[in-house]
């Protein structure tokens, strides 16, 4: 989820205008008195808050246990790493990266099942990710080897450009499988999108299986990657991957590289595209050879607005009444939104959400509905909470039941008077907390000593005791918990088996299980503990709900056009009574387990021991500003937006206190040089900024004494400091954000000899001593995949720039536009109505560059007061599935018309009017997940009646 809330963010501050902007981006921190510790290992270093010792412990001698086995098929140990343990989130996720090199665990556990098995969280983190570590040292060979030392892990990064997507996730879920008791190969829900895609007949190219689709659900590339370097692995053996890396990296940097080298390392003419297609041979035969033999019971489906034609899911039902239920509805086309089912009655939209966290467990209770959803901090963006949302659903109004806690699941008792709420402490401890359900106020904290992870409570009817799922050492469980006593009783035995969604009725609990190969749901009898199976569906049955009047039951039914909610009658009798104890979980990397060289060192399931060292790892102080220079590029940089390339360093500590930019340019236009430094201090509440540049400059002008034309070359120093205040205040369904800025920024110029200065120059000796204010902020509504534009939104950006010191040049300017985002005609169409207003004195000193935007097609022109104005028209005009062979894959086309309008106001008056329409593809080159945008804009201007062809490029950049 980090990953999306990050994107979230990234996609809206895209819509800021740049006015003035400092070099170098606001990176997420944690608090600055957050105090940090270290523990070491041969292989580690462990960095981690205070008060979460034990888990660090534990963690690295976890870390070093996988050291040699999760390295082993690859053959490559890795040199010693930085891990750091960040518990300030209720987001859970974990990354590794080499710009810098280090990687980040966010320690709490999630509440999904289909995420962690039968797992500890942070002994997952550590087999995958280390995997990742793995695969970025592999590169240390070859040509990656010389761009690592021509250019620091910035050369290696694009060295590693050719290797696809699907292999680096595919293969650490692999290893993950391989090397632990679960894994996300071991659970079925892990590959239920492409097993519906198979069962359903559709059979995706590979173009389109690697880079999706606009309309159709294509599994993603952990899913992809995981069937295909298996797949490789059992045909080649389990060091195959090695060999392919090995020949990849002795020429990495021509297209298909990758392929050639699985090709060459196969001997049998094997591109990607052939293990694909063979992989999807294999896949489909095993699943229809599952579903023969199954005899499914039947069940209706409620009737939606969904289009068969775009992917949409409806999932999570909680019964309102006996003929209608609450569901959450989500897609390619929508945003997560709550909506109402019944019988007989159209789709009804209830409440667009937030960012949920864990909707899975919607709950309804005496005609309310509550979840949790994520509260980003207003300043540190390593730091989110969780509130919980109470929704009235006939009146419609909504609490704020919670704020700024760290709850990572709710449900409502059955009068909605109550609360049962799973609480994650920073610590890694998990408690059982009781709230009322209309304050918000703790009633009662279960004690849980032994730590075992609860997942997806509900309440029974007696409102007093309440069903879980319980993770403990050995494996899963599912319980009842008195909450006023504290008293457990344990329901199923504890197994391997990756038990979920417990739902009590009457004499029974209802639960998830995938021991017959596919998640279905089934009935444990709390007096006699037999076993039933209540659902066999072919894909999965998920989410059980009871009607209030016990005689239905409804759950999602996953589909290859999406999961919809589907209803059956309540009938014990005609369930079939099954073994207790489920089979092992199997996966496709079994046959692999007695070949993998990992296995044989920390066999196929990881100890299920602590780990806790009989004598534990010395504790040392981790002060940041000790390590806050730490260069990780260098030789050719890439510059931290991504828009530019120097000859320089990139330097960036591990904890995003500071980061730094030295470099050398040159400008290919003027023929000159340029040096400059850039440095972001970002640990205190404002990020304060620091930049210096010296280069060359050359131009020309008419000289009238001498009737010809004269070129100078001069030097500049320019040196910008000042702060800003980035705010997140994104609380609901709109992403909103909030950047204040102060800056002062001064100019030097020596060796300016030109006749006459342009206004928008410094010479003659003169020195420009400016104090800029910027505001920047942005309203805008979540957005799906099939959006173009946002369809509800605002933006409004202002600045203020002057000469206040009586020195040197003299200008003053202050500026202000916004936009207005409203829905077009179609769905997915989308409005843009922007105005601005600039005003400066043209006083024969000095003047700014624009800081409102002009109209397309016309050259800006310095007037002293300038209102301008745009209407922008987005649509989708065709989703579709090009494939030109292995070069281009396009998956959408899109057009913008727009009319533009300036009013420029000073000396000389005059008035711009300009259209145009703009068409682009988004594309995907040589195989690349990532998608591009180009085509091509028509622009006429109105008053000179010319038109204008450009190109159009969007959107290019990794």
């Amino acid at each position: 989820m980090y990953k999306y809330i990050v994107a979230a963010v990234a996609a809206t501050l895209s819509l800021l205008p740049a006015l003035a902007q400092p070099t170098l981006p606001v990176l997420p921190q944690n608090p600055a008195s957050l105090r940090w510790y270290q523990v070491r290992t041969p292989h580690f270093q462990v960095l981690f808050p205070q008060g979460f010792e034990p888990q660090a412990q534990r963690t690295a001698l976890r870390l070093e246990q996988v050291y040699g086995p999760a390295s082993a098929s690859l053959e490559k140990e890795p040199r010693p790493v930085s891990v750091i343990l960040q518990n300030q989130t209720t987001v859970s996720n974990g990354f590794v990266t080499i710009i810098p090199r280090h990687s980040e665990f966010f320690t709490t556990a999630p509440q999904d099942p289909f995420l962690t098995g039968t797992l500890d969280w942070l002994d997952q983190l550590a087999v995958h990710e280390y995997r990742h570590i793995v695969q970025y040292d592999k590169g240390q060979q070859g040509l990656g080897r010389l761009a690592y030392t021509l250019f620091g892990y910035g050369g290696l990064g694009l060295v590693t450009l050719g290797i696809p997507d699907w292999f680096w996730e595919g293969d650490a879920v692999g290893t993950e499988t391989l090397l632990t008791r679960s894994g996300r190969g071991r659970i079925p829900y892990f590959d239920i999108g492409l097993r519906a895609n198979l069962l359903a007949g559709r059979r995706f190219d590979y173009s389109k299986a690697v880079a999706g689709s606009y309309r159709d659900n294509v599994p993603n590339h952990y899913v992809l990657g995981y069937f295909m370097t298996t797949n490789f692995k059992r045909t080649n053996g389990p060091n195959a991957w090695s060999d392919v890396l090995n020949r990849y990296y002795r020429l990495p940097v021509y297209p298909f590289s990758f392929s050639n080298s699985l090709r060459r390392s196969a001997g049998n003419g094997l591109r990607v595209d052939d293990l694909y297609e063979r992989t999807i041979q294999q896949l489909d035969s095993t699943w229809r050879a599952q579903q023969r033999p199954l005899t499914l019971t039947p069940a209706t489906t409620f009737a939606t607005t969904a289009d068969p034609k775009i992917f949409t899911e409806y999932q999570y039902p909680q019964y309102v009444s006996d003929s209608a239920v609450l569901a959450v509805k989500t897609g390619l086309g929508d945003i997560s939104q709550l909506v109402l089912l019944r019988r007989g009655a159209p789709e009804q939209r209830v409440y667009v959400q937030g960012l949920v966290n864990n909707p899975e467990m919607l709950s309804v209770g005496g005609g309310k509905a509550c979840w949790l959803e994520f509260r980003p901090d207003l300043r540190w963006g390593q730091r989110i909470s969780s509130d919980i949302r109470v929704l009235d659903i006939a009146s419609g109004q909504l609490t704020r039941l919670t704020t700024k806690q760290r709850y990572t699941t709710a449900a409502l008792s059955a009068d909605g008077t109550a609360i049962i709420a799973v609480r994650a402490s920073s610590d890694y401890q998990n408690q059982l907390v009781v709230l009322d359900a209309r304050t918000g106020q703790e009633k009662r904290v279960l004690p849980n000593l032994n730590n075992d992870f609860y997942l997806q409570p509900r309440w029974q009817a007696d409102q007093r005791t309440i069903v879980v799922v319980t993770l403990k050492t050995g494996g899963k469980t599912i319980e009842t918990i008195d909450t006023e006593t504290g008293q457990h009783r344990a329901l199923l035995p504890v197994s391997n088996t990756n038990l979920s969604h417990p739902q009590p009725w009457g004499d029974y609990v209802l639960y998830n299980s995938p021991q017959s190969g596919i998640d279905n749901v089934y009935a444990v009898d709390t007096r006699s503990g037999q076993i039933r199976q209540v659902t066999s569906r072919p894909l999965g049955a998920y989410h059980a709900a009871v009607a209030p009047g016990g005689q239905q039951l409804a759950f999602h039914d996953f589909r290859a056009e999406g999961a919809r909610v589907a209803q059956m009658p309540l009938q014990p009798e005609q369930w079939p009574v099954v073994a207790p104890a489920a089979p092992p979980a199997t996966a496709y990397t079994d046959p692999l387990l007695g070949q993998e060289p990992g296995t044989r060192t920390v066999g196929p399931i990881l100890p299920d021991s602590s780990v806790s060292p009989a004598t534990p790892l010395a504790l040392k102080r981790y002060h940041r500003l000790s390590h806050v220079f730490n260069v990780f590029s260098w030789g050719l940089v890439q510059s931290p937006t991504g828009q530019g390339l120097s000859v320089g360093i990139r330097s960036q500590d591990i904890l995003n206190t500071v980061q730094a930019v030295v470099g050398a340019g040159y400008d290919q236009v003027e023929r000159t040089a340029n040096v400059s430094a850039d440095v972001s201090y970002q640990g205190l509440f404002p990020v304060l900024d620091l930049g210096f540049r010296r280069g060359g400059r050359e131009a020309s002008a008419f000289d009238q004494r001498s009737n010809r034309l004269v070129t100078d070359r001069w030097t500049y120093n320019r040196v910008t400091v000042g702060g800003r205040l980035p705010f997140n205040l994104t609380r609901s369904k709109y992403q909103q954000f909030l950047s204040l800025g102060a800056y002062y920024s001064g100019e030097q110029v020596q060796g300016y000899e030109l006749p006459t200065r342009p206004f928008t120059e410094v010479g003659f000796g003169k020195s420009l001593h400016v104090l800029n204010y910027t505001l920047a902020y942005s309203h805008v509504l979540k957005r799906s995949k099939r959006d173009v534009a946002p369809r509800w939104g605002q933006t409004l950006t202002a600045s203020w720039r002057h000469t206040p010191f009586d020195v040197g040049l003299q200008a003053r300017q202050w500026a202000a536009f916004g936009s207005v985002y409203v829905p077009g005609i179609g769905k997915h169409h989308s409005v843009r109505l922007r105005g601005g207003y600039q005003r400066q004195e043209l006083l024969e000193h000095y003047r700014f560059s624009p800081a409102v935007f002009y109209p397309r097609g016309q050259d800006y022109v310095n007037f002293n007061a300038l209102r301008t104005g745009s209407i922008e028209y987005r649509l989708p005009l065709a989703d579709t599935h090009w494939t030109l062979g292995r070069v281009l894959y396009i998956q959408r086309i899109k057009a913008m018309g727009f009319v533009d309008a300036a009013a420029g106001r000073g000396p000389v008056n005059r008035d711009y009017h300009t259209a145009g329409l703009d068409v682009s593809f988004v594309f995907n080159p040589l195989r690349l997940r990532t998608s591009l945008e180009a085509g091509v804009r028509t622009i006429y201007n109105v008053r000179t009646g010319v038109w204008l062809v450009q190109p159009l490029v969007l959107d290019i950049g990794f």
